[in-house]
């Protein structure tokens, strides 16, 4: 493969202090102003009627399986929140933690489940073993994430619920860290909290880089800035990792259990069901990370979040690491609709 790499520059808006020990919490100082950001390239291209009528831009990078650098497009040095893709590094964290966790439950504790059933009463289990209910968990009520399950939830007269939230699964776990610890349940979402401590060190740990900034993600958990190449750097450490780890045991739950990672009409399912060892994470703003039994890795980020381009970028960076399949195509089929027939589709360009 033909090593490409763009340095173009990119920056975000940085809600959290910089230069801290994070590890050892966020200490304080002022938050650096960022310059004017370069214009990252173009992922993919949005076709209607055999017209270009619109693009997403972002970066992205492949790792060989020793860990290099393979091929890279945009600023992939440059810091940006994983978002939900970082579930698998807290969830070793929940491990690190003394927590017994594994199969089903641990795959959850990763996840950003589609809100089906077979999620919410597990969820409800999680938290009755630790002697909890719904009413601690300090995630937002939300509906089903996957749209199927939220209009059958509607129709059911039911309405937003802290359970039904994709992170509840994770939530559920965090509380599990805590009554194990005797640690505070109040506080557990605190950057200076324990748990959120050992999350840090997990992620410097498996990214090889430092946390640059600390924000608060949707569900409420502190989110940490690492690079694109660090977060695919994380992904290949969890399978590579030995078994009987934290790290390895989180992915060997992910990849046996991937309809709780995320749901039977999801692109993660379908991916570490039908693509032996593989380990993957989207996260909110099109995030995605995915690594492969041999240590290859990708992580990318669509620079304006939108998630209509996540899986056509992702089928072509899969193909580019010599995945293909079935699944592949599947993942990357993203039709445009005039009335009720297909004119178009959102396409990758690299």
């Amino acid at each position: 493969m033909t090593t490409r790499r763009t340095t173009t520059r990119t920056t975000s808006r940085i809600t959290a202090d910089v230069g801290s020990d994070v590890g050892s919490g966020v200490g304080s100082g002022p938050v650096p102003r960022p310059g004017p950001a370069a214009v990252s390239p173009v992922l993919a291209e949005v076709v209607r009627s055999g017209f270009v009528e619109g693009r997403h831009r972002g970066s992205l990078v492949l790792l060989a399986a020793d860990g290099s650098v393979e091929f890279a497009l945009g600023d992939v040095a440059a810091p940006v929140f994983p978002r939900s893709s970082n579930k698998p590094l807290q969830a070793a964290a929940v491990l690190r933690a003394g927590v017994e966790l594994s199969g089903e439950r641990l795959a959850l504790a990763a996840a950003s489940h589609s809100g089906e059933d077979f999620h919410l009463d597990l969820v409800q289990r999680m938290l009755a073993d630790s002697g909890l209910t719904a009413d601690d968990l300090l995630n937002p009520a939300d509906l089903p994430l996957d749209r199927v399950e939220a209009e059958a939830y509607l129709a059911a007269g039911r309405v937003r619920d802290r359970v039904t939230m994709n992170c509840s699964g994770k939530h559920a776990a965090m509380l599990a860290a805590c009554v194990r610890n005797d640690w505070q349940l109040g506080t557990y979402l605190e950057t200076s909290h324990p748990l959120q401590r050992l999350v840090a060190e997990v992620v410097e740990e498996t990214s090889g880089e430092r946390v640059t900034a600390v924000g608060t993600d949707g569900c409420g958990a502190p989110l940490m800035a690492i690079s694109l190449t660090g977060l695919a750097r994380s992904f290949r450490h969890f399978v590579i990792a030995e078994p009987g780890t934290p790290e390895r045991r989180v992915a060997d739950a992910m990849r046996a259990h991937p309809e709780y990672v995320a749901g039977t009409r999801r692109a993660d399912t379908w991916l570490m069901r039908e693509v032996p060892g593989a380990l993957a994470k989207m996260g909110a703003e099109a995030v995605q990370a995915v690594a492969l039994a041999d240590g290859r890795a990708l992580a990318f980020k669509v620079d304006d979040g939108g998630l209509r381009a996540l899986g056509p970028v992702l089928a072509r960076a899969l193909g580019l690491l010599g995945v293909e399949g079935p699944v592949v195509t599947r993942i990357g089929r993203a039709p445009l609709l005039g009335g009720d027939a297909e004119v178009g589709e959102v396409r990758a360009v690299f």
